[in-house]
């Protein structure tokens, strides 16, 4: 599969993604995102074989956000900014949820705006040291968007979130850590070696199980507490009737390694 501005790969169950601009700092178009959807589309083929997939940036960026600049964009006398987030970007935020197989962000160098969004939709998120995340969506204009008005107070709370939303200030790698925002902090010549190992450990485990939570965890940032319960006794039920579960249990008795099929 052949793209221009993405970089892909697919090996061992990993698909993996780079953004591929780097002249741009790896800036989204609607071409790029558009290639990225298709990778999407192919993460949800059952019969693709993929376990696990894994995004990240060519050269210093991981992305410096949305090319405004991009053709097909909004006219500056009549702008819609909220045109191509419900066009473009909301969609790919869905997609992404709803992904049956577990999502890892690798980010390097710069990670702005929009493109915020789309690394904080990673299950498991690692970063380069020399990684910071900047929300400058106040000084051009802008709110924030990619879903981060909703991501980032349940991830950091109201306060941070207000904080970074209003002045615009860079989050080292090393801060996001602590904040919780990120998993782990690697120095930058070993990131993608770090992303990948990541990445195959997920490709190895019990798909269709990692699939179930994530759908639950992200179910429960909207539920009450019943409804979750509920929600759990159910894909609980599901989890129990998948081979990779029945694998595990005698595994369990035998005193043995599971071997996972990802069904």
């Amino acid at each position: 599969m052949q793209f221009e501005q993405i970089q892909f790969d697919c090996n061992e169950g990993v698909a993996r993604v780079a953004f591929n601009l780097p002249d741009s700092l790896n800036s989204l178009t609607r071409q790029m995102l558009a290639e990225f959807d298709t990778v999407l589309d192919l993460c949800s083929r059952e019969d693709s074989g993929i376990r696990c997939l894994l995004v990240t940036g060519n050269g210093r960026a991981f992305s410096a956000g949305m090319n405004l600049a991009d053709p097909g964009g909004p006219e500056l006398d009549l702008p819609d900014g909220g045109q191509i987030l419900e066009t473009v970007i909301s969609p790919i935020m869905l997609r992404m949820r709803a992904l049956d197989v577990p999502i890892v962000t690798a980010l390097n160098g710069l990670v702005v705006g929009v493109s915020v969004g789309l690394a904080l939709m990673g299950d498991i998120i690692l970063a380069a040291r020399s990684t910071y995340i900047l929300q400058p969506f106040a000084n051009v204009g802008l709110i924030p968007d990619g879903a981060l008005t909703y991501l980032m107070p349940r991830l950091v709370g109201k306060a941070r979130a207000f904080e970074l939303a209003y002045f615009c200030d860079r989050l080292p790698a090393e801060t996001a850590l602590e904040w919780g925002l990120i998993n782990a902090v690697h120095d930058d010549d070993a990131l993608p070696d770090a992303a990948m190992s990541v990445a195959r450990k997920l490709a190895n485990g019990p798909t269709r199980l990692y699939g179930m939570t994530r759908r639950a965890i992200w179910q429960g940032y909207d539920n009450n507490f019943n409804d979750q319960l509920w929600l759990e006794r159910n894909t609980q039920r599901d989890a129990t009737r998948t081979k990779d579960s029945r694998e595990a249990m005698r595994a369990f008795f035998q005193k043995r390694s599971p071997d996972f099929t990802g069904n």
